[in-house]
């Protein structure tokens, strides 16, 4: 999904705040490097070298050939509709589970969002409501342009089903991977599946830009319409000439140059909430009627937020109560697109698996900044509940 609000706002409690999930700049000072060399050079505009860089050390690193760094995840959601050609009355399949940053470029293409249920084994798209859309809107004459999958909270969809279906109907993969930078799928990083990908750099993500996102794609050639979009829709000309409808989606150097630094420490964000889950999972996951997130034998999350979910007479709301009360950040799980007052006048195809994740789910706090006496305060407080 693309960029998600965060709540940084100190509440003196009992405790130190803990964040669920905050911006955590590298203690190696990579980011400044690159800040400060933008600074020097004057290059402080939606261009220059730490915009170019970023684009190609992101690709290289999730193995893609072409990238563009733009002002949000929802600008590339938004520039990968448009790139797939998907226009007025247009389906796209979309993943109900999910924040609304991810449905609401379908609207501005006004195209019509159709919304697909989650399963239990990956809490994403659902690859049997997905083909029975399909079946629907084909019979209707309305065969589907294009499908928007979701990588929630850093687990994998189901792709290899995902793409097979999409192939079989001749729609667009577009991957919203803003959660799940650095999650692989069978040995394959998430985004480059699909025929885009998006990621997010909002300051809640594994890595930061504060602000900023990234179109990915293995046609170059649509990348590069993207970039010429993010730019206001430009010509080539001595004078300012239009002749497409442009947005204002590009990324400053100075941003880009905190990309550059976070990047360098991907992998050790992502090892660090694999053990923020591991921790949880050890401490709680035998609690009665605790089940954490699943993960599948061909997914490698980068786990950016642990979640679980609850059966029994502890409720997700028990918990957050708890936590809030003691200075620590929680939050429920996604409340899904077909269930918001904008979006439920929109077809919905499922089993309301998403509804129960959402009504049962309780998303703890992951911060990478968190130390091991963190990570007992919040698992005490949790397990009192249940003595």
């Amino acid at each position: 999904m693309a960029s998600h609000g965060q709540d940084y706002t100190i509440q003196a409690k009992t405790g130190e705040r803990i964040y669920l999930s905050s911006p955590h700049m590298s203690d190696e000072g990579y980011e400044m490097q690159y800040v400060q060399e933008a600074f020097d050079t004057n290059w402080l505009a939606p261009l220059g070298r730490n915009v170019d860089e970023f684009e190609k050390e992101l690709a290289s690193k999730v193995g893609i050939r072409a990238a563009a760094a733009l002002s949000s995840g929802t600008a590339a959601i938004h520039l990968a509709l448009r790139a797939a050609g998907v226009g007025a009355g247009d389906i796209v399949l979309c993943s109900t589970l999910t924040f609304s940053a991810t449905a609401n470029p379908i609207i501005y293409q006004n195209a019509e969002p159709v919304f697909i249920d989650s399963d239990w084994e990956t809490w994403n798209m659902s690859p049997d409501a997905l083909q029975t859309a399909f079946e629907k809107y084909t019979q209707l004459g309305k065969k589907p342009k294009a499908v928007i999958v979701v990588h929630l909270y850093g687990l994998s969809a189901d792709m290899d089903r995902i793409i097979e279906i999409c192939q079989q109907y001749g729609a667009i993969l577009i991957e919203d991977a803003a959660e799940s930078l650095g999650t692989l799928y069978k040995g394959r990083y998430t985004g480059t599946l699909g025929d885009y990908g998006i990621f997010s750099f909002n300051g809640n993500k594994i890595i930061t830009t504060s602000g900023g996102g990234m179109l990915v794609s293995n046609n170059e050639e649509k990348v590069e319409k993207a970039r010429f979009w993010a730019a206001q829709s430009r010509d080539p000309a001595r004078h300012y000439q239009h002749s497409e409808l442009g947005f204002n989606y590009k990324i400053s150097n100075v941003v880009a140059g905190i990309g550059r630094g976070q990047l360098k420490v991907l992998d050790q964000r992502v090892q660090k909430k694999r053990e923020i889950f591991e921790y949880y999972t050890r401490e709680l996951g035998h609690l009665d009627g605790v089940t954490m997130m699943p993960t599948n034998e061909w997914n490698e999350p980068n786990y950016w937020l642990s979640c679980l979910t609850l059966t029994g007479s502890i409720r997700p709301l028990d918990i957050m109560k708890a936590l809030e009360e003691d200075n620590i950040e929680s939050r429920p799980i996604w409340k899904p697109m077909h269930k918001q007052p904008f979006f439920e006048r929109y077809d919905y195809i499922g089993t309301d698996v998403s509804e129960n994740l959402f009504e049962n789910g309780v998303c703890l706090p992951s911060d990478t900044k968190m130390s091991e006496g963190d990570l007992e305060r919040v698992v005490n407080i949790i397990k009192q509940l249940w003595e």
